[in-house]
């Protein structure tokens, strides 16, 4: 029988893939691909892109094919045998990287072709790739003495495996814990968007009543709406101590040793590569210029929010004891009390907004906003294989007609699927053998499922969730690079990956973008002119103290990968409390372990890189402001962010990218405006 995941000419095959076929396929492929790259090398020593780098591009994108599934469904469908079967191929795809890595005869072949007379008539993007390329080996240790190459390869498939099992850690953990109650006594205040799924988890188990769990949205609606704080503290606790010693599962799934670990061999690996540390040795492939220039850059936006900040908890902590009979505002009592202030204040709650954003019509919304911007059509396609009825496909196609890219949407909640919102490649643009290969993104989300009767119903917050992904998904899609490295999102600097994402948002707050796709669900009516007034108002409702928590999550994440000390061990928690000493304004309680749950550094492509969310911020906001000075839809100013970011991937240096796109560097005045926190 055809192994499916073999079969990557087409699109996975993903109600065929079984754990089984896992192991066989990615061997078959690591063992022909080690052939390859010795016939390749063995065929010549006169090395071009044509007779190496092309067909080496072909041998890594044949089996990032045939593991993209693979991978996805460890996300989407997590199963013990799946799990089993992705953890057994996770230490061989890792040697495999290593292998190329440290290979010399690799590496002189690629330093022979950017010596050849006619490296300048390669493509930008062939010159980058190779160049990026020539970077990379250096910091796979093609260099080093043998035995320190060996520890660099232990080092590698061990970050590999702990991050999976933490990751696995926190899905085992959130899963774990749920709550049962017999009726709704002790929910009131939650609201029915929020009831129905919680009715619905409980039938599935055969019981009557509710059933509340981890999974974001019903930890979200709990958290900020349910009267009873007992019901409040007890779900907080479950939250904030997933993965640790500590909480209602304490022990049983900790990821404190493994974060500890994660921390040593990233400090050792980058020491053996001449580092003084991790943060160092990752900046190697970021905007940022140095250590310094991160930390005063977070350390700016601390003391720029700090003020306001402390005037935005003084007025939660006086209308929570005024108003709530809160005399001590707790942590559990932050969200609900912040959603009451809002209520107050702006007469506006999440719920309010549901009715216009039904989920079926903010993707209509969503597709015409992109076709308005960058002149493309974004159709539904049936009869593709998927891996759960709620998934959709999609295909973009310009106005030639040309295909540009497509795209799967996983938007709801479910068992078995982790949490958060993420882009993810299915198959990369690139120029191959057979002609081009088209694009193809997984967009994931963990939105509330939609109600019996009606359609999925989201937040304004979700909203932006899903636009933010998607912004990712057309920086994927959307690009004209046809070299593999440096197509879409690959080859962009970590701290300017979000720029596409995060610049994506800004449709969701004017007026002419939502009358797009802000329409009641049962009316047609377009949401109301008073109502659009108060969200725009309440876009800075606690804006400060949002952006020191980023702040804070930034600085923890840096210092901890750039002060470690192996003398004086990993230090999470007490980094994190002299991080929050320097700039937090609210503290969790002593027994709280955010940091076994932080999957963007540990289980992510985050580490020593969290700052990029706020990094990136200033580009988009900045980006953003021209199309605010021209038009929202103006279709020059479209054009020009599609050809000169969107277009050009990992091409260009991203800073020159911007200024062409911005005709000046990025300033950071447009992200105090839009944050509230201009002087």
């Amino acid at each position: 029988m055809t192994n499916p995941i073999l079969q990557t000419d087409t699109l996975p095959a993903f109600s065929r893939i079984l754990p089984e076929h896992v192991e066989p396929a990615i061997d078959e492929l690591l063992a022909a691909g080690r052939r390859r790259v010795e016939a390749l090398l063995q065929a010549t020593d006169d090395y071009s892109w044509d007779n190496l780098a092309a067909p080496l591009e072909d041998i890594n994108d044949e089996l990032a094919r045939a593991f993209s599934p693979v991978s996805h469904l460890n996300s989407v469908a997590n199963s013990e045998d799946m799990r089993a079967a992705y953890n057994a191929v996770l230490p061989r795809l890792s040697a495999w990287t290593t292998e190329l890595g440290q290979h010399e005869g690799l590496y002189h072949a690629f330093r022979h072709i950017a010596q050849r007379d006619d490296f300048a008539q390669l493509s930008a993007a062939q010159r980058k790739s190779i160049e990026d390329s020539l970077r990379d080996f250096r910091l796979s240790g093609v260099a080093l003495p043998a035995a320190q190459k060996e520890r660099f390869a232990e080092i590698q498939s061990r970050l590999s495996a702990l991050s999976s099992s933490f990751q696995e850690n926190l899905l085992d953990a959130t899963n774990a814990w749920h709550l049962d109650l017999p009726d709704d006594a002790r929910l009131a205040g939650v609201p029915a968007s929020a009831l129905g799924p919680a009715r619905d988890a409980a039938a599935r188990e055969g019981l009557d009543g509710y059933r509340l769990t981890l999974d974001f949205p019903c930890f979200f609606a709990v958290m900020s709406h349910a009267d009873d704080r007992a019901l409040r503290s007890q779900m907080y606790e479950a939250w904030g101590t997933r993965a640790s010693e500590n909480g209602p599962h304490g022990g049983q799934w900790d990821n404190t040793a493994i974060m500890e670990e994660i921390l040593a061999l990233r400090h050792e690996k980058a020491q053996l590569l001449g580092y003084a540390s991790y943060a160092e040795l990752a900046l190697q492939k970021r905007m940022a210029r140095s250590t310094d220039e991160v930390v005063g850059f977070l350390e700016d936006l601390a003391d720029r929010a700090q003020p306001r900040a402390k005037q935005e908890l003084a007025e939660l902590e006086a209308f929570a004891a005024d108003t709530l009979g809160l005399d001590s505002l707790q942590p559990w009592d932050m969200m609900y009390a912040g959603e009451k202030l809002r209520q107050r204040r702006f007469r506006l709650s999440a719920e309010d907004l549901r009715p216009w954003f039904a989920e079926p019509q903010v993707m209509r919304g969503m597709f015409d906003i992109v076709q308005r911007l960058y002149d493309v059509r974004i159709e539904a396609r049936e009869g593709v294989d998927v891996w759960h009825p709620d998934v959709r496909f999609y295909e973009i196609r310009d106005a030639d007609g040309e295909v540009r890219g497509q795209f799967y949407t996983d938007l709801y909640a479910r068992p078995a699927k982790r949490g958060g919102a993420w882009m993810d490649e299915c198959r990369v643009r690139r120029s191959a053998e057979h002609g081009l290969q088209i694009p193809v993104a997984y967009l994931t989300c963990n939105f509330t499922p939609a109600a019996e009767g009606q359609p999925a119903l989201l937040t304004h917050d979700e909203v932006l969730t899903l636009f933010h992904e998607f912004g990712h998904g057309l920086h994927h899609m959307l690009t004209r690079v046809d070299c593999a490295a440096v197509s879409g999102i690959n080859g962009v600097p970590w701290d300017a990956v979000e720029l596409p994402s995060q610049f994506m948002e800004n449709w969701c707050w004017e007026r002419e973008a939502l009358d797009l796709f802000a329409a009641h669900h049962e009316t047609g009516e377009p949401i109301p002119g008073d109502l659009l007034a108060r969200l725009r108002e309440s876009r800075n409702f606690q804006s400060a103290m949002q952006m020191l928590r980023q702040v804070e999550l930034s600085l923890f994440d840096f210092r901890l990968h750039a002060e470690h000390d192996p003398a004086q061990g990993p230090r999470i928690l007490a980094t994190l409390e002299a991080v929050r000493d320097q700039v937090a304004v609210v503290r969790p309680p002593e027994w709280h372990r955010f940091a076994n749950s932080f999957a963007h550094i540990f289980a992510g492509g985050y580490a020593a890189g969290y700052y990029s969310y706020k990094w990136a911020e200033v580009l988009s906001a900045d980006a953003f402001s021209r199309f605010e000075e021209e038009g929202i839809f103006n279709p020059e100013t479209g054009r020009a962010f599609l050809t000169h970011v969107l277009e050009q991937g990992g091409s260009r240096d991203a800073l020159e990218l911007f200024t062409a796109f911005r005709g000046r560097p990025p300033e950071i005045d447009a992200l105090l405006r839009h944050s509230g926190l201009a002087a």
